[in-house]
């Protein structure tokens, strides 16, 4: 690199090679797996319709992990231009390339980039200033900004037990090191540790940065706002394929936000985004049929490899085939289709239509009258038997915890006194929603601070084929909102105690078909541990809370004629 450091790097080429070719790029902070032969894992498993295609296949230790020299810093910002000599991933990726073109003979002078997770952060960071060989790269479920929607916060909830368990992962030592959990059902484990500010005091003890950091950064500031990525992508200057699964538990905010983001700059119609039936980074390492029990008819990974992927890197690296691929690919669960789109979310045909919240926890699109047997229903919020993610036992993070939450049955939680839940009737036909879910709650807490998860939900007739999917409850968009950051991630604010406040909460956007038959569900509840650290439901700041600042509280979420909690949802219109 320019600074004289070495990273570990792999360069595959292939034998007999007929006509010169690209190379084909992968960046990585977790190590360069290897098969019983010697050779990277991804070549024979995620990377073997590309290894059919034939490219000069890179992979590479970044700096400061595994076997490549220099300091690791976790999503380490990219340098300020006033600083020639200052180094970042951008600039690592950059000498990479340079190096490759002038030392290893047979390609033809173009390079592609891919990576998943931190892979596809890393393939962000390499276009920002890229090199010209780069022609095309593929981010996949990179993430965007780690306070509002991805892997550490969502809406200024922090999310436990993915960031322990990461910086564990990635700061105990520069291989991956996981956590050795004393009891197995982490959800007691996280619930006896207590207080946040314990982990240092019995495990950490100062010596994991980002922790630090985490534990010294609880708003929305300068450290955060520096690694958000989207002010760095001023113009789209190499073809980017974006990617992303609608059941992604840790990035699916991410690859949304670059798409959207580029295409402000998309004059040349370059940025592309493919959104599956997939689990994180689930599209590269399965067929895609099923996840969990949940199946989707056909081999959905299978098809984006050859289909999308491999045809990506070949027109654009090799001049081969035809690119004769839509702006915008989209599974649309339900009916279990592809569906194109000229732009994602989609305007064409779409109608937004509000989900009410009424009485006897019945949901309708019609709003709530002065007929409305109550105004409201509440709950009580106990910091202490706080509501679990997903079914316990459940494993550590990063020793395999159930990766397929987000397609669990929610019958787990579904009746808890802590868990509130509306239906509709039973749908008498087929309802399509296509873009960005809005939840608009008016609701209360007898507290100074609190949670609010909203998910949404399909759930299955009665009367479906398969006898163990019947009533079936599929969490179809779910998010939480940290209330003191309602108005300002930068600048939390109490709630006034009994005050009934709205609060807006931004579930992304899906593209689904509740079938006719099914019914559509909403739960709300205020805490989901330990993905969520607990809220103290006490206006503090929260790294610094005492066992004594955890309190109960009254929750209430008003369904009124004054006062309608709903679900804005884009509808698509049926074709008459």
């Amino acid at each position: 690199m320019r600074d004289g450091i070495h990273l570990n790097t792999e360069i595959y080429v292939p034998e007999n090679m007929q006509k010169p070719l690209p190379f084909l790029i992968t960046r990585t902070p977790y190590g360069l797996r290897h098969d019983k032969n010697g050779f990277h894992i991804s070549l024979s498993t995620s990377y073997r319709e590309l290894v059919e295609d034939g490219y000069i296949f890179v992979f590479q230790d970044i700096r400061g992990r595994f076997k490549s020299e220099g300091k690791f810093v976790m999503l380490r910002p990219p340098h300020k231009k006033d600083d020639p000599n200052a180094i970042d991933e951008g600039t690592d990726t950059f000498d990479t390339i340079s190096w490759l073109l002038k030392n290893i003979p047979g390609n033809n002078g173009r390079a592609g980039i891919l990576g998943i997770s931190y892979g596809g952060w890393l393939t962000v960071m390499a276009i920002i200033e890229p090199h010209p060989a780069v022609r095309a790269v593929s981010p996949q479920a990179s993430p965007a900004n780690m306070f509002i929607g991805d892997d550490f916060l969502h809406n200024g909830a922090f999310r436990l037990s993915p960031s322990f368990g990461y910086v564990a992962l990635m700061e105990t030592s520069n291989i991956v090191t996981p956590f050795r959990f004393d009891i197995y059902d982490t959800f007691e484990w996280y619930l006896e540790l207590g207080a946040l500010s314990n982990v240092n005091k019995k495990y950490f003890h100062g010596k994991m940065p980002t922790w630090n950091n985490f534990m010294s950064h609880p708003t929305y500031d300068e450290y955060w706002k520096r690694q958000q990525v989207s002010q760095y992508l001023k113009k789209v200057s190499v073809p980017t394929l974006n990617v992303a699964g609608w059941w992604d538990a840790e990035d699916f905010y991410g690859p949304m936000k670059i798409y959207e983001t580029l295409e402000k700059y998309d004059t040349d119609n370059k940025n592309y985004l493919v959104v599956g039936p997939w689990r994180h980074g689930g599209w590269a390492r399965s067929s895609g049929k099923k996840l969990g029990k949940i199946d989707f008819g056909s081999n959905t990974g299978v098809y984006f490899r050859k289909n999308v992927q491999s045809r990506w890197f070949a027109y654009f690296l090799k001049d081969k085939g035809n690119l004769n691929l839509p702006e915008a690919l989209a599974f649309q669960t339900g009916i279990n289709e592809w569906k194109s789109y000229d732009k994602w979310p989609p305007e064409k045909n779409i109608i937004e239509q509000k989900l009410y919240l009424h009485s006897n926890r019945k949901l309708s699109f019609n709003p709530p009258g002065e007929n409305e047997k109550y105004e409201f229903d509440s709950y009580i919020s106990d910091p202490a038997c706080p509501v679990p993610y997903t079914k316990r036992p459940i494993k550590g993070f990063w020793q395999g915890a159930q990766a397929l939450w987000k397609v669990e049955d929610q019958r787990f939680v579904h009746l808890r006194p802590d868990v509130l839940s509306w239906k509709t009737d039973v749908l008498k036909k087929d309802i399509t929603i296509s873009g960005r879910i809005i939840a608009h709650l008016f609701a209360s807490s007898s507290g100074t601070d609190c949670d609010w998860v909203v998910k949404l939900i399909d759930v299955y007739s009665e009367d479906y084929p398969e006898k163990e999917m019947r009533g079936y409850q599929l969490m179809i968009a779910d998010e939480v909102l940290r209330a003191k950051f309602r108005n300002s991630f930068e600048n939390p604010e109490p709630l006034t105690p009994g005050k009934i406040t709205e609060f807006v909460i931004d579930l992304n956007s899906r593209n689904h078909c509740f079938r006719k038959g099914h019914r559509i569900m909403v739960q709300i509840q205020s805490s989901w541990f330990p993905l969520i650290d607990r809220n103290p439901q006490k206006f503090v700041n929260i790294p610094e809370a005492k066992e004594k600042d955890y309190q109960k509280a009254t929750q209430r979420i008003f369904h009124s004629k004054q006062f309608p909690s709903y679900l804005k949802l884009p509808v698509v219109k049926e074709i008459e």
